[in-house]
């Protein structure tokens, strides 16, 4: 399965409904599960990003499906990159040569 790491910010809606923060964590959870993905963190954060969220989905399309419904209710905006772990990579470093 493959990771994704997806820095969040909320929009002027997502603020104003920031007490309803963790049920929309929840929610975002049970959705990426349904997909066959699994949320392995999330965090609240201080600085450029207001959340950190680092979850595991089948493949890119599965976690985009999942980044564009959480981001189309219009509460965050997300930017996300492909993560890898360390037996991941020592497979890339073969592959090289």
């Amino acid at each position: 399965m493959a990771t994704y790491v997806t820095m969040i910010n909320w929009t002027d809606q997502g603020i104003k409904k920031f007490s309803d923060t963790t049920q929309r964590a929840q929610d975002f959870a049970e959705a990426v599960a349904k997909e066959g993905g699994r949320l392995r963190e999330i965090v609240w954060t201080l600085g450029d990003y207001d959340i950190v969220v680092i979850f595991d989905a089948p493949d890119d399309e599965t976690a985009t499906t999942s980044l564009l419904r959480v981001s189309s209710l219009g509460n965050v905006r997300t930017k996300t990159m492909r993560g890898f772990t360390s037996a991941e990579m020592d497979g890339i470093i073969k592959r090289t040569g």
